[in-house]
């Protein structure tokens, strides 16, 4: 039986496609062994939203082979994408895989017999079309399962590599959600993660994101549904008014804002105003009963001055958002933003994206505060070695009880008593 270990880089929905990978290879007779430990194949899959996100997919990749040298290293993803002329360069690589084919990684594996030069397997145009997806994730130390729906993305942001490495907003098709999603509860999972590049823009034969949860909800067995990251202008009234009277939505939205000032919003071609976007947030926290609601944020974007840094800063800090990721700007070929001017001193990025930093803990410290005392049903995960079980909220607090008993993978009401480090403290009710 031949062996594989998977490593993945980036979003949830690398998480979700390598969980598809490591099923397909699973059928295919491979053992799966944990990253790190020898194995017969590696597989990478790659991310390329920074180039901080590219140095990593590098390492990841020498670091395999220099630990590993006599396996088959296979590199998928948006990376593989974007750098095939680098990558196929690094030394010990077999197969490169853009995004359009690497599903299928099992086709051109080749008896994993290594290559002089790698095997390169590329479409720079990405199909349009809807898609299905045959297989269910594997998921085998995880609670919670996440679910493609959408890939690809039209909005095309001026900074955003994204657009380019997972080409064109399509959609899978809609019984093909549904069906995976009852094999996902069938085989135990509690909560299912909604994932894609741009998941409000789902649209298949007249059915959209609302009808997705809307027929979600429906499925016995299955107690959460979580909405991934959403852009703000696909977050309408009546996805927050079904959100509210729903008792299987997670109480948590992650809305990417970028940047509180309108003309760095406009030069990064995003969809929303400040003010919009402060709409849609004011309206959930008026809906829904402490929601918690997160945000990216982008500092030192061309053309950012001192004062629409303070615009961005200030806008963060008096809307009730409960926590943030703070990224700052970095120049990407093939984007807009790349030939944009002035550019922002790395140093001064580098102080602003400290400040954000800051901020963000000092906000989702706030929120921790006020739910101290809060009864709240928490879905248990890991345990650590000293026997404290952690797992998260519906409104995505990280919860931490002692308890004797095992606790992974069940939905238990929590007291909220204190606030140890990134973690709230509970007792089991």
């Amino acid at each position: 039986m031949p062996s594989v270990s998977l490593h993945t880089l980036g979003c949830r929905l690398n998480q979700a496609e390598t969980a598809i990978i490591a099923e397909n290879l699973k059928k295919q007779g491979y053992k799966i062994v944990p990253y790190g430990q020898p194995s017969d194949l590696t597989v990478i899959n790659t991310c390329t939203v920074t180039e901080q996100a590219d140095s990593k997919c590098r390492q990841a990749v020498r670091q395999s082979i220099r630990k590993n040298p006599d396996t088959f290293v296979a590199v998928v993803g948006c990376y593989a994408q974007m750098a095939v002329d680098v990558i196929k360069n690094i030394d010990g690589v077999d197969l490169i895989i853009g995004n359009e084919h690497k599903l299928k990684l099992y086709d051109y594996l080749n008896g994993l017999n290594k290559n002089s030069q790698p095997l390169i397997v590329h479409s720079s145009k990405i199909s349009r079309e809807a898609f299905t997806i045959e297989s269910v994730g594997l998921y085998d130390t995880h609670t919670r399962a996440n679910l493609k729906i959408q890939d690809g993305c039209n909005f095309v942001c001026s900074f955003c590599i994204v657009a380019a490495a997972r080409g064109p907003a399509r959609s899978r098709k809609f019984k093909d959600i549904i069906i995976e999603a009852h094999k996902l509860v069938d085989m135990g999972f509690k909560e299912i993660v909604l994932t894609g590049v741009n998941i409000g823009t789902y649209s298949y034969e007249g059915k959209y994101f609302l009808d997705i949860l809307a027929e979600m909800e429906k499925i016995d067995g299955l107690q959460r549904i979580r909405i991934s990251s959403i852009e703000p202008t696909t977050v309408d009234k009546n996805l927050i008014d079904f959100m509210a009277g729903s008792s299987k939505i997670c109480r948590h939205l992650h809305i990417p804002l970028q940047s509180g000032d309108n003309e760095i919003l406009k030069a990064m071609r995003r969809k929303h105003t400040a003010a919009e976007f402060s709409d849609i947030i004011n309206y959930a926290v008026e809906k829904i009963e402490n929601i918690g609601i997160g945000t990216d944020v982008m500092v030192g974007f061309p053309g950012e001055g001192h004062d629409k840094f303070v615009i961005t800063k200030k806008l963060l800090a008096d809307l009730p958002i409960t926590y943030f990721h703070v990224f700052s700007y970095s120049d990407r070929k093939g984007t807009a933003a790349y030939n944009y001017k002035p550019k922002v001193q790395r140093h001064e990025k580098k102080l602003r994206n400290k400040i954000m930093i800051e901020l963000g803990k000092r906000k989702k410290r706030a929120f921790y505060e006020d739910s101290i005392g809060a009864r709240i049903d928490v879905l248990f995960e890991e345990a650590d070695e000293n026997g404290f079980w952690s797992g998260f909220s519906d409104n995505y607090m990280r919860v931490k009880v002692k308890s004797e008993q095992p606790l992974k993978n069940s939905i238990r009401t929590v007291r909220l008593v204190s606030i140890e480090g990134e973690e709230l403290l509970g007792e089991l009710l």
